[in-house]
């Protein structure tokens, strides 16, 4: 039964290899218990993806799935998501963009796209509705993200949307992102490499169907109401600086990571601030589709050298400017432009460098130290290493499988200091400070991920002191996850949240309006619950272990300079007590297993049919 409110009920499957593609039904039922977004590609991705696959194997399936936000022209809500086994982790990967080609994928008649197999020849696959083609296209082999797509639209026109690997996606670097609208960037967990694992250079899509909604009336007098409220004091910091204004607050709170996390403040900090950079190199701010925010800002050089525009966040000035002890604000924009245009994920790219720069400082790289001399606060290497990571030359070879591969490569204790969680690179949150977040970054199904959770939010605010472990945490970082699942399934963007006065209330409405179904509060709670409890049980079948809920040894071994030296630490014991909260509020087993009644009462035993009970167990 095709659903004719908020969704299609379709999937579209594309056989890369073959080229040949099928419509799947997705039942109203599956559509209702994980909405869209993270929430249904967890699902879709339990039910494609064959148990221990290979990430960069033909038969993981890479999946583009919208919403049924898309299409209803409530702010923030063009937004797609794509799900994979992540290349980094091993585990469930997901990242999510805003962009047109959120709304362009939706009007081609489904809900989500399944692309399994691989292309023999370096392709792009062109989805007008439901017919598509895979286009053979090596003139793109190795263009930059902006000339991909420029190219693909002149060549099949300007109303075709597009999402495109660069050369890092084609050198399968594990953290290579996908790149829409002109720069917007899907950078975690390492989806690019995995659309490079299919030879897909890019998708172009055009559709021509609306999306149906059930009350109009009542959902346009709702989407002017959150218009409105998105223009308050809940969005002003993304609308006047940014994220890249959380520079100098996070340095003045010493939460910010300088050096590879051996320091939690930067003394350079004013000179690559949000402020600063607005001062001296901002040209502008746009945004993004059906947005009434604005939160992107335009950066540009302004040196004696080649000028270089780009949109510059907080987590590309933390992982290309502290992280490495970097206070050039030309450097740090050329940096992060390169990134996007090479396709890289900035922060596991700069955490990357990072490591390797420490570790060349202990002498344990010197076999590459003549042609990339890595110091921290000295960038004059960094544009030269972030080409050789996504070329995979010399040290970018090693450097490209990520901190995790590489320190076990290079071994000699260098795991000590890579800042990884489950081999996805820390963000810009000094977990030494911030007990809470601590605590979600090592649980986070993701790996280390500041944006499944808003668990950072109860730190910063008067809930909790931040620098005490506490037994509350566990259950303030379960809410946090599953109020982020619901965010990222329908999709809302995270920079909306602080305009809702009663999230969940007025999120259950607006579901309702667009799809016709009787939403309640307590339902989408339970929704939250059931997808992180999906992805869970995805990294559990991949063969996840206790022992990967953890942190970097850095921050167990280390304690913070600073007046607040005692409380700017974090032992083994008290993480565990931590986590151990954490499974008590999940519910779970004590070594972090879902028990069989859980999986009940959450109807997840329908992601388990191809699934031996012995892994579950």
């Amino acid at each position: 039964m095709v659903i004719k409110s908020g969704y299609h009920g379709i999937a579209l499957i594309v056989d890369l290899h073959t080229g040949v593609s099928e419509l799947e039904e997705i039942p109203e039922t599956v559509l209702r218990d994980y909405i869209g977004g993270t929430g249904l590609g967890a699902y879709l991705l339990h039910k494609h993806c064959p148990v221990n696959a290979d990430p960069l194997g033909p038969e993981n399936p890479l999946i583009f799935i919208t919403s049924p936000l898309v299409g209803s022209k409530i702010t923030t809500s063009s937004k797609f998501a794509i799900v994979s086994k992540s290349p980094l982790t091993g585990f469930i990967g997901d990242s999510l963009a805003s962009s047109y080609l959120a709304t362009e994928l939706k009007s081609c008649g489904f809900d989500a796209l399944i692309i399994k197999g691989k292309s023999n020849t370096l392709s792009v696959l062109k989805i007008n509705d439901h017919h598509i083609q895979v286009v053979a296209s090596p003139k793109l082999t190795f263009s930059e993200t902006q000339v991909t797509e420029r190219s693909i639209k002149n060549d099949l026109g300007k109303d075709y949307k597009v999402a495109c690997i660069g050369p890092a996606g084609e050198n399968l670097v594990r953290f290579a992102s996908i790149f829409s609208d002109g720069g917007r960037q899907a950078g975690r967990t390492g989806i690019g490499a995995v659309m490079g694992s299919k030879n897909l250079k890019a998708i172009a899509v055009k559709g021509s169907h609306n999306t149906v909604i059930y009350d109009s009336k009542k959902l346009g007098e709702i989407r002017l109401d959150i218009a409105k409220r998105s223009l308050g004091a809940g969005t002003e910091k993304y609308r006047s600086l940014g994220t890249i204004s959380n520079m100098s607050v996070f340095n003045k709170l010493e939460v910010l990571p300088t050096n590879n996390f051996q320091l939690s403040s930067f003394q350079h900090v004013d000179s690559i601030s949000g402020e600063q950079l607005h001062n001296q190199n901002f040209v502008g701010n746009a945004h993004c589709a059906n947005c009434t925010i604005g939160c992107q800002h335009f950066m540009a050089t302004n040196d004696n050298g080649e000028s270089v525009k780009g949109r510059i966040e907080y987590e590309s000035g933390f992982a290309l400017g502290s992280l490495l002890g970097i206070s050039d604000p030309n450097l740090l924009i050329r940096a992060a432009t390169l990134c996007d245009n090479l396709g890289l994920d900035t922060i596991s790219t700069g955490v990357t460098i990072a490591w390797a720069t420490e570790t060349m400082e202990k002498g344990l790289l010197k076999e590459y130290e003549s042609n990339n001399p890595l110091r921290f606060g000295d960038g004059e290497s960094l544009i030269s290493v972030i080409k050789s990571i996504s070329g995979r030359i010399g040290l970018g070879g090693l450097l490209a499988e990520g901190t995790m591969r590489a320190s076990k490569e290079i071994g000699n204790n260098s795991e000590d200091w890579a800042m990884h969680v489950k081999g996805l690179e820390m963000p810009g949150y000094e977990p030494r400070g911030l007990k809470t977040m601590a605590l979600a970054l090592a649980v986070s199904t993701r790996g280390a991920c500041h944006n499944r959770s808003s668990a950072y939010e109860a730190d910063f605010s008067e809930k909790v002191d931040r620098y005490k472990v506490s037994s509350n945490r566990g259950k303030i970082t379960a809410r946090s996850e599953d109020f982020s699942a619901i965010l990222d399934s329908m999709i809302w963007c995270k920079f909306i949240r602080k305009a809702f006065n009663s999230f969940y209330d007025e999120s259950a409405e607006v579901l309702s309006c667009i799809t016709g179904w009787n939403i309640t509060k307590q339902e989408l709670m339970k929704t939250g619950e059931r997808i992180n409890n999906a992805k869970k049980l995805f990294n559990i079948r991949e063969g996840w272990k206790r022992s990967d809920d953890t942190l970097p040894k850095r921050i167990f071994q280390d304690t913070l300079q600073g007046d607040l030296k005692e409380e700017m630490s974090l032992s083994k014991h008290d993480l565990q007590k931590m986590i151990d909260s954490y499974y008590v509020a999940r519910e779970w087993n004590g070594d972090g297993t879902i028990p069989s009644s859980k999986r009940s009462d959450l109807n997840l035993d329908i992601l388990l049919n191809k699934v031996p009970d012995k892994i579950l167990e």
